[in-house]
C-alpha cells in the first residue's frame, strides 16, 4: 500500500505542476505589454523595409498599415494591382512611409526569380507571409473537390511553396545582419485534424512546423520566426462575419498579434483565440469528426454563404490571409 500511495501522490503532484505551469503561462498572455514588452523602435531596428504578401485586403492589408504606422517602409504583394494601388495610397497618405507595389500571383510557377531581383537591394527587417488560398468556402470531402488535381497544385504553391521561397529569399539578409522578424500566418484549424478542409488545414500544419523548426535553427542568429494561428477574423475568406469577442476585425487582430511577438515560436494572436485553441484541443477528435458534426458544419457554411449571396462555385483563393 505504501508503494501505491507514493505512486498516486507523485502522480497528483506531477498533475499539479503541469497544470500550474500551464496556468502561469496562460496568465502571461493576459498582460502582453508587461510580459512581452517591445521598445518603440523594435520594428525599425530590424530594418528599413517590411514585406507583406497577400496585402491587398484583410489581414495582410492590416499588417502593412500597422508596420508603416510603426515607421517602416512596406512592400505589398498580391495579384490585383488596383487593390494594391489603393492600399499603397492609403498607407502613404496616412503614414508618409514609402510603399512599393509588387503584382504577383503566388499560385503560378517560376515567379520567385523576379521577386528576388526586385527585393535584393532592400534592407528588409520584417517579412509577413500572409498569402493563403482556401479552395472553396464550402466544406467538402477531399475527393469531392472541384478540379482536384489543379486545386492540389494551387494550394501547395500558394500556402506552402510561397512561404518557403519567401523565407529563402529574405532570411539570408537577416542572418547576415543578425536581426529580423518573420511572421508566418497559419490558422486555428491547424490545431486539430480538420475534415472537410483537409487540404487547407494540412497546409497550415506545415506552416506551423516549418516556422517552429526554422526558429530553432536561427534563434541564435538574432532572427525571430513565429507562426500565428488565428481563428475567426472578419475577411473575405470568412464571408465577412460580423465582428464579436471571438471574430475580430483584421485591424484588431493584427494590433493584438503584434503584442505577442516575443511570446514564443507559435501564438494564436489574441487571448480569445488562445482560449479557443485550448478548447478545440481538449475536445476528443472522435466528437469533432463525428458524421453529424461534419454535416452540421456543411449546413452552417451553406446557410451563411446563402445570406451573402455566394454560389456553389464561388472561390476564395486568397490573398487576404488567414482565417478560419
Amino acid at each position: 500500500m505504501d508503494l501505491m500511495e507514493s505512486f498516486f501522490v507523485a502522480l497528483g503532484a506531477a498533475a499539479v505542476v503541469y497544470y500550474g505551469t500551464k496556468l502561469v503561462l496562460f496568465s502571461r498572455m493576459l498582460f502582453p505589454k508587461l510580459c512581452f514588452p517591445l521598445t518603440d523602435t523594435f520594428f525599425t531596428a530590424m530594418g528599413e523595409w517590411a514585406v507583406v504578401t497577400g496585402a491587398s485586403e484583410g489581414i495582410g492589408r492590416a499588417y502593412a498599415h500597422a508596420l508603416a504606422e510603426r515607421g517602416m517602409n512596406v512592400v505589398i504583394m498580391s495579384r490585383t494591382k488596383d487593390k494594391l494601388d489603393r492600399v499603397a495610397k492609403e498607407i502613404g497618405n496616412s503614414t508618409g512611409q514609402k510603399v512599393k507595389v509588387m503584382v504577383t500571383d503566388f499560385i503560378n510557377e517560376n515567379i520567385f526569380g523576379e521577386i528576388e531581383d526586385q527585393l535584393k537591394d532592400l534592407n528588409i527587417g520584417v517579412l509577413v507571409n500572409n498569402v493563403g488560398m482556401l479552395p472553396s468556402i464550402f466544406p467538402c470531402r477531399f475527393l469531392e473537390s472541384e478540379e482536384l488535381e489543379k486545386t492540389i497544385t494551387k494550394v501547395i504553391n500558394c500556402n506552402v511553396k510561397t512561404m518557403v521561397k519567401m523565407c529563402k529569399t529574405i532570411l539570408p539578409g537577416m542572418e547576415t545582419r543578425g536581426k529580423g522578424l518573420i511572421l508566418n500566418i497559419s490558422s486555428g484549424i491547424a490545431s486539430v485534424p480538420c475534415p472537410l478542409y483537409t487540404l487547407y488545414g494540412s497546409s497550415k500544419v506545415f506552416v506551423e512546423r516549418f516556422s517552429q523548426a526554422l526558429q530553432a535553427e536561427y534563434r541564435h542568429r538574432g532572427v525571430i520566426i513565429q507562426a500565428i494561428a488565428p481563428f475567426g477574423v472578419s475577411t473575405q475568406m470568412t464571408c465577412y462575419q460580423r465582428t464579436s469577442t471571438v471574430t475580430l476585425s483584421p485591424e484588431d487582430f493584427v494590433k493584438s498579434s503584434l503584442q505577442y511577438i516575443r511570446a514564443g515560436d507559435k501564438t494564436n494572436g489574441s487571448i480569445c483565440h488562445t482560449v479557443l485553441a485550448w478548447i478545440m484541443q481538449s475536445i476528443p477528435c472522435k466528437i469533432l469528426q463525428a458524421e453529424c458534426v461534419l454535416r452540421r458544419v456543411q449546413d452552417f457554411v451553406k446557410e451563411k454563404a446563402a445570406k451573402e449571396g455566394l454560389s456553389r462555385t464561388s472561390r476564395v483563393s486568397l490573398e487576404n490571409g488567414r482565417n478560419k
